[in-house]
């Protein structure tokens, strides 16, 4: 299952549904309506018309407005989604860009890593972001992708989320982040991140670079456990902070799961 969620394109990496979990008392999340992405800047038009195929009714962009002007998506001829985004910077670099500057070494990258994930909740235009994407998903009208630059930290964190709200287990949840490890073209993912992380900071080491474009079980856990220690729990936060109330629980999870 895992290598089948994997959509194989040449200029887009990290692209994949992240649906056809398990859920808590029964059922699983639907496949063929959310999908994942890094950017789309470098699609190619075999790419596009695959994307177009798909019917997305909905994008949500996590990127901030220097990040699309840099890498500005490119949309095939069928593309008619909604385009969600915020109109400012969500992380200021993304957050492997960001983790860089303190990365010395692989194991400092890894707590820089562990640092930012700490953080990221907790930005005030990263949150705005994250409610569309709910209140897109829980619309019902159809297929979306989310994507950030690298489609593993902002996007990871977001799906993790979705996840939690639709009752899939966390060890599965924590599996689908994990994937961004092993999903399509990790060392063409890795010569991309190295150009950025380089242009800004120098010679950064392989080795750093490659943690600082993959992703560890350690991020996640210390971006879900910042949020339990400031609300008390997962479902505190999206409930007062992200609006995911029980009528829009009920919402993502009547179009989002099926028996």
């Amino acid at each position: 299952m895992d290598r089948d969620r994997v959509l194989p394109l040449s200029g887009v990496h990290n692209f994949r549904d992240y649906g056809g979990y398990a859920v808590s008392g029964g059922g699983r999340v639907k496949t063929g309506l959310l999908f994942r992405s890094g950017e789309h800047g470098k699609a190619t038009d075999t790419d596009l018309a695959a994307i177009d195929a798909l019917g997305l009714a909905h994008v949500i962009d996590l990127r901030g407005n220097s990040e699309r002007r840099a890498n500005p998506c490119k949309r095939g001829p069928d593309f008619s989604a909604e385009v969600h985004f915020f109109d400012g910077e969500t992380a200021g670099l993304a957050p492997h860009v960001e983790a860089a500057k303190d990365s010395i070494n692989a194991e400092a990258a890894h707590a820089a890593m562990e640092n930012l994930y700490a953080q990221l909740p907790f930005r005030d235009n990263l949150i705005w972001i994250f409610k569309r994407y709910f209140a897109a998903l829980a619309s019902g009208e159809g297929a979306s992708v989310v994507h950030c630059l690298a489609g593993k930290d902002r996007t990871g964190m977001a799906v993790d989320l979705l996840h939690h709200v639709l009752g899939v287990h966390p060890d599965d949840a924590m599996s689908d982040y994990l994937l961004t490890n092993t999903a399509g073209n990790m060392d063409a993912r890795v010569a991309a991140g190295a150009k950025a992380v380089r242009a800004k900071y120098g010679n950064v080491d392989d080795a750093t670079i490659r943690v600082l474009m993959g992703v560890d079980a350690r991020y996640l856990h210390a971006a879900r456990k910042a949020v339990e220690e400031e609300h008390g729990s997962l479902d505190a936060f999206l409930r007062d902070v992200l609006e995911v109330d029980e009528t829009k629980r009920e919402a993502l999870r009547l179009h989002l799961v099926e028996a």
